[in-house]
C-alpha cells in the first residue's frame, strides 16, 4: 500500500524504575500479565458457557464483545509495551495521510532487559493461541450451520488477530523483513528434506 509508511522510533517513555526492582522476579509486571491473560480467556470462557448459563444471545453477545474489546485495548495499550517493549498504532499526519507506526524498545548495553523471559513468553503464547482458537471456533461455528455466533466469532478473530499481525510486524520489522524471513525458513525446511 502507497499509503503506509512504516517508521521504527524507540520507546519514548520506558520505564525507569524497572532497573530498580529486583532481579529475583521472573514477572516484573504482574497486574499487566494477569490482564493479558484474563480478557482473552474470559471471552473464550463466556463463549464456550454460554448457552449453558443463559438463553439470551444478545446477553452473551455483549458480553463476549466487550470482554473482546478490553482485550484489544489492553494488549494493544498495555500489556505489548510492559511485557515486551513493542507497540503499534496508526497515525494520520495534516496531509491525511496514514502511517503506521510499529515501534520496539531499543535496548542499551548496560541497562538489563526490562521485560522478563517468563512474561514474554506469557504474552507471546496468549497473543499467538487465542486467534488460533477463535479461528477453530469460527470453522465450528460455520460447519455446524450456527450463523448467529459466526458474527461474534469473525470479531474475536479480527480483534485478536489485528494485535497478533501488529505485534509481528513490531518484532520482524518491515513487510518485507516478514516475506524474507518466511522465504528463508520455507527455503531451509525444503533442503533439509
Amino acid at each position: 500500500d502507497s499509503n503506509d509508511d512504516i517508521e521504527d522510533v524507540s520507546l519514548f517513555d520506558a520505564d525507569d524504575d524497572v532497573s530498580r526492582r529486583s532481579k529475583k522476579s521472573k514477572i516484573r509486571h504482574p497486574v499487566a500479565s494477569f490482564f493479558h491473560l484474563f480478557f482473552r480467556v474470559s471471552a473464550i470462557a463466556v463463549y464456550l458457557l454460554c448457552e449453558l448459563l443463559t438463553s439470551s444471545f444478545i446477553a452473551c453477545m455483549v458480553t463476549i464483545i466487550l470482554l473482546l474489546s478490553c482485550d484489544f485495548w489492553a494488549v494493544k495499550n498495555v500489556t505489548g509495551r510492559l511485557m515486551v517493549g513493542l507497540r503499534w498504532w496508526n497515525q494520520v499526519d495534516d496531509d491525511g495521510r496514514s502511517h503506521w507506526v510499529f515501534e520496539a524498545r531499543k535496548v542499551s548495553a548496560q541497562r538489563s532487559k526490562t521485560s522478563s523471559e517468563a512474561e514474554s513468553r506469557i504474552f507471546w503464547l496468549g497473543l499467538i493461541t487465542c486467534p488460533v482458537i477463535w479461528v477453530i471456533f469460527a470453522f465450528s461455528a460455520l460447519f455446524s450451520f450456527k450463523v448467529k455466533w459466526l458474527a461474534v466469532v469473525v470479531m474475536g478473530v479480527v480483534l485478536q488477530g489485528a494485535n497478533l499481525y501488529g505485534y509481528i510486524r513490531c518484532k520482524v520489522g518491515s513487510r518485507k523483513n516478514l516475506t524474507s524471513m518466511a522465504t528463508s525458513y520455507l527455503g531451509k525446511q525444503f533442503l533439509r528434506q
